[in-house]
Order: structure tokens, then sequence, then C-alpha cells
């Protein structure tokens, strides 16, 4: 599965929860921090060692855009492997997203791509690169997206599944992200499950999402982890395990942070529901 997390659930830690983390030290399966969040190195850099010595953890990047036809930032990749030799991460991952194109323009966001066989050649080959500048595979994590590509050759799930075929990465299955398109953009959940290789599925991932309204009586779902993660994610969440069996589960929050037991409530949850499908 390429990563060597606990089948059990944990939580994403973000900044407002670090120092009743170092000081309590709760009771928490495994953790999850943005990778760009160390690169500079110092203080931000030892407490994340001292982290490492009582969780493992899994380092999430935001970044790196391995989505888009340029290449990947060779800065980037070099921060990053800096900082895989410096902490012991259980797993590696990063977006099926693009960020940024030649000449050095950037987008702060994850963009959605086109399902073509042109850039299929080109994000793996992207994707190779930058396993091979750190030494390990990446678990490659699927989007939330609010327009899709006409002239799509092939479906995201399928995308996924032919550069695991290609390059050996593993993928980051986010639930809410899955149902998000489900509602969003009308993405056949059946098929996109039965088209992922259930051996590359090292990790997965549960947040909440908000729900916009349009004057004309529309609505859209949007992907904020600002919520508490709702009952049909759970539910979809529960047809995951029943197809591919218990798999490392993150509750990733990221704005309106709830106080810490919250979190770990539905940790608390989620970790259940893995343990109602072991064998």
């Amino acid at each position: 599965m390429n990563t060597t997390l606990p089948v059990c659930a944990g939580i994403g830690l973000r900044h407002p929860h670090y120092r009743q983390v170092l000081e309590q030290l709760p009771p928490l399966g495994w953790l999850e921090l943005h990778s760009e969040n160390f690169f500079a190195g110092g203080q931000p850099l030892a407490m994340l060692q001292t982290l490492a010595a009582h969780y493992p953890l899994s380092l999430h990047g935001v970044g790196l855009g391995l989505g888009s036809a340029a290449r990947p930032d060779r800065d980037h990749l070099a921060a990053l492997r800096r900082l895989l030799q410096a902490v012991p991460a259980a797993a590696v991952s990063e977006h099926l997203a693009y960020n940024h194109a030649a000449g050095g323009h950037y987008a702060n966001d994850l963009l959605p791509l086109p399902y073509t066989r042109d850039l299929l050649d080109c994000v793996a080959a992207n994707v190779a690169e930058a396993q091979d500048a750190i030494g390990r595979p990446l678990l490659l994590e699927n989007l939330s997206a609010y327009l899709q590509f006409p002239d799509n050759d092939m479906s995201e799930a399928e995308f996924l599944a032919e550069l695991v075929a290609r390059t050996g990465c593993g993928i980051l299955l986010d639930v809410n992200n899955l149902y998000v398109n489900q509602q969003n953009l009308g993405t056949d959940v059946a098929a996109y499950l039965a088209a992922l290789p259930a051996e590359a599925i090292g990790e997965i991932h549960l947040a909440g999402y908000s729900t916009r309204q349009f004057d004309d009586g529309s609505h859209l779902l949007v992907d904020t982890h600002s919520q508490p993660v709702h009952p049909p994610v759970w539910t979809l969440y529960q047809q995951v395990l029943a197809r591919f069996g218990p798999r490392p589960t993150l509750i990733e929050w990221d704005i309106d942070l709830p106080p810490l037991d919250t979190l770990q409530a539905e940790a608390a949850r989620a970790q259940r529901l893995l343990q109602d499908c072991q064998p």
C-alpha cells in the first residue's frame, strides 16, 4: 500500500492544536501534517521531530502540482527530500492537481486537470521524477472539482489506475471529495471504485463539506474541511471499507477548527467502522 501507517484512524494536526498535543500527548492513532509548513527547518522542524517520537506521521503536500504540464519544481522536491531525511514519515502524499505553468506562474489552488492520454504521459513523468527525487513512492489524492473537461479520454479513477501501473505510486482516496463530485458533477461512484486498484489504496481521507445556495434554488457542495463528516460521507466510507477492506483513515479539518476532543470523537467513529469491517 506504499505506506507503513497503522491501519487505524488518525487526525490532521493543525497549528491551533500543536501545543495541546505536544503537552498532553493524547491517544491518537497517527497524525498528518502539511509538508510545506516544515521546509524552512528551525523550531517547526524540531516540533515535528518531537511528534515523530510519539506518533506515526503522514506528510501531506499541497504545493507540488504534479498534474501540471510543467515539470515539478526542483527546489520544492529538494526541500521535501531534506524533510524526509530529517523526519521518519510513514506516508508521503500529494494531490492529483495542477497549480503551475512554465515560466514560474503559480495558482494558489488545487485545480482539476483534463484526463487525456497526452496529459497522462506528462503526469506519469512528473510523478516518476518526484518519486526519484525523494527516494520513495507517493500517494496521490483524488480531487474535489467544480468543473470537468469535455474531451476527457478516461475518468479520474482510470487516470489514477494508469498512474499506479506506470509509476508504482499509491492512492490516497478522499471519500469526501468523491461524494462532493458525485453530487456536483454526477460522478458514478460504483464505476469509480471499480476502476481503482485495491492494493494501491494506502490512505483514506474523511472531511466535512459546506453547501452553497444560489438564487435560482440550485446548490453546490464545497470541500471546505470546515464541518463534521456528513452522514452520506460516512455511508460512502462504509461502502469503501466493504469493497477494499480497512485502510489508514484520517479526519481532515482545516478551517473553523473545533476543540481537539471533537476531532478525536470523529476519529473514534471512523475507528469503530474500521473495526467492524475487520475479517
